[in-house]
């Protein structure tokens, strides 16, 4: 007997092979291609195989779609299920980012889905799941297949205080071993869907990256009586056998289906383990899928051509790289924008991901919200000139010197998950990295105003509320010293501040100095 689980995780609301972006365009994506593959290995189960199908989180925010949704047409919250139910999920489960619009919207588009699978977050006050039910169990070609849901606990680090009121996120390895103690029994096959992933080599067991509890894949992989993990979280495309648990994690957007299978012999014990990624790129979207998102699309789209106003010609983005060492008009804008709406004059933003193209001089929605690509609001912490001065040093470890002395991006921050929205450009000082010193010690001045920082004053600054937790090892960020908050979305703040300034131009700023290198 052959047991198939096949998963998406990251959906991020693409369902169209669409990436928004005008005139460029990532059509190599979508879940109506995936949809295409995940109808081909269901299939299977006509073929007397049991087969069950996950969707892993973060299916309902991040992409103007879900933004048209949640602003323009909340009446139509109902597609997310019917575009479940229409690829044929067995399982849900939360991702981080299905908390964004906050707890009130999370509980009118999920509180009735029949899929969803919660172990871990949950009612503060009963310690039972907030919604969901902690595991199923599915009896397929007669064998019993159970399937906890789980999600990453450091949601409770990154998101704002009212999006989770009333919710606890507990530690999904403990949450685990306690259902995995009373579902083991009862299955022939134990299956782990965690909206997280992994911080450590899956072979060797080697950190690679900073260990938190923020991707604990490693240790679910190795708790007794799990036979297989599927993960996601990180936007990695991984699918291998550890220890003898095959795992996946399938990409971002629907770019990557899925596919463990576990061969069981007569006894029902499993003999054989596969695990592995099909592309979606190539499948042709699934007809029934594209109709039942058109209509949303095609509104979507009208959307984004909404007018904004003008910025000038220098806010292309063609050099990335460039743009994080020295600064860039794009990114002085955002942060004028930031010190704009907090009342202000020192603020951080970073260029998320090398998508991100900057602004054609005529300014539409679109132009906006595929740049400005997360729901983040803002938030001002009064922060000691020796704060400022830390998280500067933890900017400048994004950069390191090659062996031929020209500068490149450290590895840590393109592997094993790139992190491109963990480097901060900063507006309303000037500052000074030397790139041979060593990491940690490169900054070597900062000025706030023409003086020198002063290391035991207190300064506003204003950051986006991802950045305002201390995620990305700001641990010199935190709550407790927030002043002040703006519940807007920054890339609705950002459209105002345009019409507002019909005149912008914003000259490439000059407050960054960079040496220690070759050129």
């Amino acid at each position: 007997m052959r047991v198939s689980i096949i998963s998406t995780s990251d959906v991020h609301g693409y369902v169209r092979a669409d990436d928004f972006r005008r005139p460029l365009l990532n059509d190599g994506l979508g879940l109506t291609r995936a949809a295409t593959v995940i109808a081909a290995l269901q299939e299977r189960a006509a073929h007397g195989e049991a087969v069950v199908t996950i969707e892993n989180g973060d299916f309902i925010q991040g992409s103007p779609l879900t933004n048209y949704v949640e602003k323009q047409a909340p009446e139509d919250t109902g597609i997310y299920q019917q575009l479940a139910d229409a690829v044929g999920y067995d399982v849900r489960v939360f991702g981080n980012h299905e908390f964004n619009y906050g707890r009130d919207y999370l509980e009118r588009v999920m509180a009735d889905t029949p899929q969803l699978l919660n172990a871990n977050v949950l009612d503060a006050e009963t310690h039972q799941p907030f919604i969901g039910k902690p595991y199923a169990v599915f009896e397929r070609a007669g064998v019993k297949i159970g399937v906890i849901g789980l999600l990453t606990k450091y949601v409770a680090k990154w998101e704002q205080a009212d999006n989770i009121r009333g919710l606890l996120f507990a530690d999904p390895v403990e949450v685990a071993q306690n259902y995995i103690a009373e579902l083991r029994p009862q299955v022939d096959v134990l299956v782990i869907a965690y909206h997280g992933g992994f911080a450590e080599d899956l072979q060797t067991g080697e950190p690679l990256e900073r260990l938190t509890s923020e991707n604990q894949g490693y240790q679910l992989l190795h708790l007794p009586g799990v036979d297989a993990l599927v993960t996601g979280h990180q936007h990695r495309m991984i699918a291998e056998v550890a220890d003898g648990v095959p795992t996946t994690q399938p990409g971002y957007r629907a770019d990557n289906v899925g596919l463990i299978t576990l061969d069981l012999d007569e006894q029902q014990t499993v003999v054989g383990r596969e695990a592995s990624l099909i592309k979606t790129a190539d499948a042709a979207e699934r007809a029934d899928i594209v109709a039942l998102i058109e209509p949303l699309q095609s509104q979507t789209n009208q959307w984004l051509d909404t007018a904004v106003g003008t910025v000038g010609d220098n806010m292309r983005i063609t050099d990335h790289f460039a743009a994080r060492l020295h600064s860039h008009p794009f990114i002085e804008l955002v942060n004028r924008v930031q010190m704009d709406a907090t009342q202000t004059t020192i603020a951080n933003t970073a260029l998320f991901n090398d998508e991100v193209r900057g602004l054609a001089n005529d300014v539409t929605l679109r132009d906006i919200m595929t740049n400005y690509i997360y729901p983040n609001t803002l938030v001002v912490e009064a922060l000691t000139g020796q704060d400022i001065k830390d998280a500067l040093e933890v900017n400048g470890r994004y950069f390191a010197v090659a062996a031929d002395g020209t500068l490149t991006v450290n590895p840590l921050f393109i592997e094993p998950k790139v992190q491109h929205y963990n480097y901060d450009i900063w507006s309303g000082i000037d500052y000074t990295f030397d790139f041979s010193r060593p990491a940690g010690d490169r900054v070597t001045a900062v000025s706030y105003q023409g003086q020198p920082l002063d290391m035991a004053a207190t300064y506003e600054v204003a950051m986006n509320n991802y950045r305002a937790g201390g995620a990305g090892n700001f641990t010199m960020f935190s709550t407790d010293k927030i002043v002040r908050e703006v519940q807007l979305e920054t890339a609705e703040l950002i459209g105002d501040y345009i019409m507002a300034h019909p005149e912008i131009h914003i000259a490439q700023p000059t407050n960054i100095t960079a040496g220690g290198f070759q050129n």
